[in-house]
């Protein structure tokens, strides 16, 4: 990596980003997820924990877009047949919806319904990247890493939902592909608050042994030094 600028307060230590080698990565902010009437709410969550986050989202996308970086939008989402969603998967949870039930929003997770759109405050621009994930991690059944690989990338700045499943789950596939991963704080949230400062400690374990994690504000801080 070349043109490296140090995120001091990163946690467990120091973050070199290198600006130009980096993609912004976001999960799963989408209304199924996030919004009443979705299947997050079917499995008896409060969603507003995971709305609280969309203007840090917003605010660090907005910048980020500014500067032209790669944005990477991620959903998890099924065929209308779900022929790849696992039965056991369906049935997990026991719901009051399950995965390809009709809901208030359309089918459950099912690609090209209205629920499994990216909410309207963070609607993907037409040169952005749209991955559709038939699991929790990004990499799972799709061509992200083929993508990011062509694109010279290496460093990964992750947001979005929920900390401990989808977001982790991500950050660790790309760290077994040699990705270097930083998770903004305070633009990731969970259903279960103490779920996700866990998830935070986990990842910064034994020396960054995921990741590291840094406040939206000392991100940006430092992507403003490199104007």
């Amino acid at each position: 990596m070349n043109n490296l600028t140090l995120i001091e307060n990163a946690k467990p230590f120091g973050f070199p980003l290198s600006i130009h080698s980096a993609a912004l990565i976001i999960i799963d902010m989408q209304r199924d997820f996030v919004e009443p009437g979705g299947f997050g709410e079917s499995l008896g969550n409060r969603v507003q924990p995971l709305q609280d986050i969309i203007p840090v989202v917003k605010h660090v996308l907005t910048y980020w877009r500014q500067k032209e970086g790669l944005v990477i939008h991620t959903r998890e989402s099924h065929l209308a047949d779900l022929s790849d969603c696992p039965v056991s998967k369906r049935d997990r949870g026991n719901p009051t919806l399950r995965i390809g039930d009709s809901g208030p929003m359309g089918r459950i997770l099912i690609r090209g319904e209205a629920g499994n759109a990216i909410v309207d405050e963070l609607t993907p621009l037409h040169n952005e990247v749209v991955i559709d994930k038939p699991g929790k991690g990004a990499f799972y059944g799709t061509d992200l890493h083929r993508l990011l690989q062509s694109l010279g990338i290496d460093q990964l700045i992750f947001m979005g939902v929920t900390t401990e499943v989808c977001v982790q789950t991500s950050m660790r596939e790309a760290n077994d592909r040699g990705y270097e991963c930083l998770l903004l704080e305070d633009a990731t949230a969970s259903y279960f608050p103490h779920f996700k400062l866990a998830t935070l400690d986990m990842i910064t374990a034994q020396g960054a042994i995921v990741g590291w994690t840094c406040t939206s504000e000392e991100f940006l801080k430092v992507i403003e030094k490199n104007e």
